[in-house]
C-alpha cells in the first residue's frame, strides 16, 4: 500500500493551486482568554464549495486520464465531498454520479444539485452507501473517487495543512476532525514532515468514535450506525487512512454532542464566521480536555461551513 509523502502533497498543491482558495488563518483574543491558550483557525469554511473537500476532489479529477474523464466519476458522500466532486467534475466537463444517504442535510443536497451532480439516494449505513455506489458504477462505468480511501484525494486534503505551515510559526498542537480520515491523514503527513515538535491530535464525536476505538485497539474497527450532529464525521476509517493515522497521530480525543454545540456557538460568537458541526469538534474536544491545552498554541483546521442556517442547534 503506497502512502503519500510530503513531496506528493507539495506536487498536488502546485497542480490545484490555480483552482482553489488559499484560506485564511483567523484568531480571537477574547476566545483565547476564555480558553486559556492561543488558538489559530485555518478556515476551510472559506474554501470553494465551503469545505476542504474541494482540494482532494480537484486533485483526483485532474489526475484522471482522457478515457476516464469520458466515463465520468462516482462517489458516496453525506455532502461536502459530493458537492466538491460535482463541482470539480463540472469544471472539467465530465459527469458526476453521487450516492447520498437519505438523511443528508438539505443544504448539502441542494449544493450537489446546483453543482451538477446526479444524485442517487440510499439508506444511511455504510453498507447501503457502498452497495448503491457499486450499482451506479456498474450501470455507468464511472470512475470511483472515494471520499477518503484514495491516494490522490489524501494528497489534495493535505494541502490545507501545507498552506498552514507557511502561514504560522510552529504550534504546540495541530488538530483536525476525523471522519473517514482523509483530512487527518493529509494533515499528519504535512505536519509531521514540516514541524519538529508539534503534537498532532485528532478529534472525534464520542457518538461516532470508530477512529478512537481503532486507535486504541491498534486495528481497524468500523463505525456502527453512528448518531452525531457532526454529519461529516459519521463515516469509518479506511485501511489507507487508518494506516496513516495510526502511525502518525500522537493522540485522539473524543467529545460529547453538547460540547460540539457549545463549540459551534463560540466560533459564531467570537470569530463571527459560519461553521458546520464537524468543524467544531476539535474545539469541543478542547472544552472537555482543557488541562491538555492550557498555555499552548493550538492550530485547528476548520473543515467546512455548510450548515442549514434555519436549523442551527443553538
Amino acid at each position: 500500500m503506497q502512502l503519500p509523502s510530503l513531496q506528493n502533497i507539495k506536487t498536488a498543491h502546485a497542480l490545484i493551486k490555480p483552482f482553489i482558495h488559499e484560506t485564511p488563518v483567523m484568531h480571537s483574543e477574547l476566545l483565547n482568554l476564555k480558553m486559556g491558550c492561543q488558538l489559530l483557525f485555518k478556515c476551510e469554511n472559506f474554501q470553494k464549495v465551503g469545505a476542504f473537500k474541494f482540494r482532494g476532489a480537484s486533485h483526483a479529477v485532474l489526475q484522471l486520464s482522457a478515457e476516464e474523464k469520458k466515463r465520468g466519476v462516482a462517489t458516496h458522500s453525506s455532502g461536502n465531498h459530493a458537492a466538491a466532486l460535482a463541482k470539480a467534475a463540472t469544471m472539467n466537463g465530465i459527469k458526476a454520479h453521487i450516492v447520498m444517504p437519505v438523511n443528508a442535510p438539505g443544504v448539502k443536497i441542494e449544493a450537489v444539485k446546483a453543482y451538477g451532480g446526479q444524485i442517487t439516494f440510499c439508506e444511511p449505513t455504510l453498507d447501503a452507501r457502498e452497495t448503491t455506489l457499486q450499482k451506479v458504477m456498474d450501470a455507468t462505468r464511472a470512475v470511483l473517487v472515494h471520499p477518503y480511501d484514495n491516494f490522490n484525494v489524501i494528497c489534495g486534503q493535505g494541502t490545507a495543512c501545507l498552506e498552514l505551515v507557511s502561514q504560522i510559526p510552529e504550534p504546540d498542537v495541530v488538530m483536525a476532525p476525523i471522519g473517514g480520515g482523509g483530512l487527518m491523514s493529509g494533515t499528519c503527513i504535512a505536519a509531521k514532515n514540516s514541524w519538529k515538535k508539534t503534537r498532532i491530535i485528532g478529534a472525534e464525536p464520542a457518538q461516532a468514535n470508530d477512529a478512537f476505538l481503532s486507535f486504541q485497539a491498534n486495528k481497524l474497527i468500523p463505525a456502527n450506525n453512528p448518531k452525531t450532529i457532526a454529519d461529516g464525521l459519521r463515516t469509518s476509517l479506511s485501511p489507507l487512512t487508518f494506516e496513516i493515522i495510526n502511525s502518525h497521530l500522537d493522540e485522539l480525543l473524543t467529545c460529547s454532542e453538547n460540547a460540539i454545540v457549545e463549540a459551534m456557538e463560540l466560533v459564531y460568537k467570537y470569530l463571527k464566521i459560519v461553521i458546520e458541526p464537524s468543524s467544531a469538534v476539535p474545539l469541543a474536544v478542547m472544552l472537555e480536555h482543557r488541562e491538555k491545552f492550557t498555555g499552548k498554541t493550538v492550530a485547528i483546521i476548520l473543515s467546512g461551513g455548510n450548515v442549514d442556517l434555519k436549523n442551527l442547534p443553538f
